[in-house]
């Protein structure tokens, strides 16, 4: 099925460095599927046939720890892209994404994926910056865990996550945010968060705008 404009593909990170004629013909390959919320997209250790671009919507990426625990990875919107990875070693899944809110995917085949990236230098950059960091982002993760207190864990997670502010004003909002999935992305209890935050919001460092938080835009 044939997806939208140039203009709009152009919009998605991933598809931004390419040529007009590139956009036509990644067009004629998306199919839009549409999922509500908490729905299962992909599930960790199926195999996949199909990445997905984020049209519209939230998800977000977890395993499974040993005791059987969800650990959320990590947190996706609007432009990211997911289940690269199954195509490029055509394993099974790393990971399960489920939707936060209603979402729009654009999901591409293993073979018109592949396709592009050998026919498109500027794609298989982009695909390799993004893997890289992912990368980098979880040795930053595991860094974290093993060396650092947490109320650090939390001001580090919070940073990573929230926006640049449009105006270069003096705060960052995150995307919304529960508790529990905090907790579950430092790997602590809900109960602990529960007190960090409370001791940030004390401390000035932090600010609550429903489920969503301000926090310094540091140098």
């Amino acid at each position: 099925m044939s997806y939208g404009t140039v203009e709009s593909l152009r919009k998605i990170p991933l598809f931004e460095q390419l040529s007009d004629e590139d956009l036509d013909e990644i067009a004629q390959h998306l199919i839009e599927r549409r999922y509500p919320r908490n729905a299962t997209v992909m599930e960790e250790g199926l195999p996949g046939d199909y990445m997905y671009v984020i049209r519209e919507g939230r998800v977000k990426v977890t395993k499974l720890s040993e005791d059987g625990r969800e650990k959320i990875l990590e947190m996706l919107g609007e432009g990211a892209f997911v289940g690269e990875m199954a195509l490029l070693d055509q394993r099974p899944r790393s990971a399960t994404v489920k939707t936060l809110s209603p979402a729009r995917l654009l999901a591409l085949s293993r073979g018109d994926f592949l396709s592009l990236l050998r026919r498109n230098a500027d794609l298989a950059l982009h695909v390799i910056q993004e893997l890289t960091r992912r990368l980098r982002e979880t040795d930053d993760q595991a860094s974290s865990l093993s060396f650092l207190r947490v109320k650090d864990r939390t001001k580090g997670l919070l940073r990573r996550m929230a926006d640049e502010p449009p105006d270069g004003g003096l705060q960052r909002m995150t995307p919304s945010l529960t508790h529990q999935q905090i907790a579950d992305m430092i790997g602590t209890s809900r109960e602990t968060v529960t007190r960090v935050v409370k001791e940030l919001k004390q401390d000035g460092w932090l600010e609550q705008a429903g489920k969503q938080y301000l926090v310094p835009n540091e140098a």
